[in-house]
């Protein structure tokens, strides 16, 4: 369940540092010199004091952090750069006073979203309450079916677009949108086939226990490729790449099932 950000530059640490912080997605990458000064950390020690306190202003953030309020505005600066707060105008209740109301900094959706959340455990627990309650193992799997077909309809359409000899990369390229971060390449000898590797899996932490997830876009796989396929290996099951094998079709092959399309096989 989710990746990097790129092109972002200027940002809160890498996944590893963040998530020993409290935050778990990587929002950008910093240059060297801001690795050897901290300004990563400062960075993030800013973003984390609007997160815990919500929409702050400068002098707000500077009085909880102990920095001045021009060391705040830099790196508030960098954070709009990035995408990670954005400033907005203080609400005022009551009587206004004289002058401008002090602006206020508040995380964006982006901002929010690289902080720990729990949908991993919000999903893992639906699923549990519908294993319990709906009919255990088979109910999950009926979902996991019904989940991946939701998300069918750009993949077959990106298979049915290309010719046979195409159709693995062509998946791949699809999953990918999907943040699978997926490649096709050829089966290592003596296998006659392909290999797709999947890199990344969005939902890798409930799969660890409900494999209906893994099993039911195997089943899509070998729906959209028109052949049994095999999962060799999946991050689930703490694998480093989701690896499926696709058996070449001959040509033989694809010539009867052509010509053997829509008859009755009575």
């Amino acid at each position: 369940m989710q990746g990097t950000v790129p092109g972002r530059g200027r940002g809160l640490p890498g996944s590893e540092e963040l998530r020993n912080n409290g935050v778990v997605k990587n929002v950008g990458e910093a240059p060297q010199e801001e690795l050897a000064t901290g300004e990563r950390s400062t960075r993030n020690r800013v973003a984390r004091s609007i997160l815990d306190h919500g929409p702050s202003t400068v002098s707000d953030l500077a009085g909880r952090l102990g920095l001045t309020q021009a060391a705040v505005r830099r790196h508030l600066d960098a954070l709009v750069a990035d995408d990670v707060v954005q400033p907005r105008e203080q609400r005022v209740y009551g009587a206004r006073t004289r002058g401008r109301p002090a602006k206020v900094f508040a995380l964006t959706a982006c901002g929010r979203d690289a902080f720990d959340q729990s949908y991993d455990k919000l999903a893992a627990d639906a699923l549990k309450w519908i294993a319990e309650r709906e009919g255990g193992e088979q109910a999950v799997a009926a979902f996991a079916r019904a989940r991946i077909a939701a998300q069918a309809g750009a993949y077959r359409k990106a298979v049915e677009a290309v010719g046979p000899e195409q159709k693995t990369e062509a998946l791949a390229k699809a999953l990918s949108v999907d943040g699978y971060a997926a490649t096709a390449r050829s089966a290592p000898h003596p296998h006659k086939g392909e290999q797709l590797c999947q890199h990344h899996c969005p939902v890798a932490h409930v799969a660890e226990q409900f494999p209906q997830l893994c099993e039911a876009e195997t089943e899509l796989f070998a729906e959209l490729l028109g052949t049994h396929v095999q999962r060799l290996a999946t991050i689930a099951h703490g694998d480093g790449v989701c690896t499926t094998f696709i058996p070449r079709v001959s040509k033989t092959a694809t010539n009867a099932s052509a010509s053997t399309a829509g008859r009755n096989p009575a």
